[in-house]
């Protein structure tokens, strides 16, 4: 009697059985991680333009506007982070923050970093200001987003 070789069914439904588990697990890690990368550049992109309001600030001793009545604008190449960075977060100064002696910059998710990390269950807008404070307004704890 000759012998059969190849696989059976059972043995492919136990491999199939294994590799649903494994993507199961790996999937939300990835998410995850994605997400906490974006995260930074965007923390990263906060910093760099608040370094760029204390050198307006320390040319025009105000962090509003010049002496000639110019109001501040953050510079229009953006961050020296990765390119694609205002695909998921918007760079901004609040107006309603800023002021002679005061600014405040914040990073507003977009699109899937929204959804992913948005303010039920996630960090929500990023927020730093004249003093160095940083802020969040999601649900996560202050130091899980900054």
């Amino acid at each position: 009697m000759k012998r059969a070789r190849g696989f059976t069914l059972i043995e492919m439904m136990i491999v199939v059985a294994i590799i649903a588990l494994l993507a199961s697990i790996a999937i939300p890690n990835y998410n995850e991680y994605i997400t906490k990368s974006r995260r930074g550049q965007a923390k990263a992109c906060l910093q760099e333009m608040a370094q760029f309001m204390e050198r307006f600030y320390t040319t025009n001793m105000r962090y509003d506007q010049t002496p000639a009545a110019v109001a501040v604008a953050l510079p229009a190449g953006g961050c020296r982070t990765e390119s694609n960075l205002a695909t998921f977060y918007t760079i901004e100064l609040d107006p309603a923050f800023t002021a002679p002696r005061t600014f405040r910059l914040e990073a507003v998710p977009q699109g899937v970093q929204l959804a992913r990390d948005g303010n039920v269950g996630g960090c929500g807008t990023l927020r730093i200001d004249e003093t160095g404070a940083r802020t969040r307004t999601g649900d996560k704890p202050i130091t899980e987003c900054w």
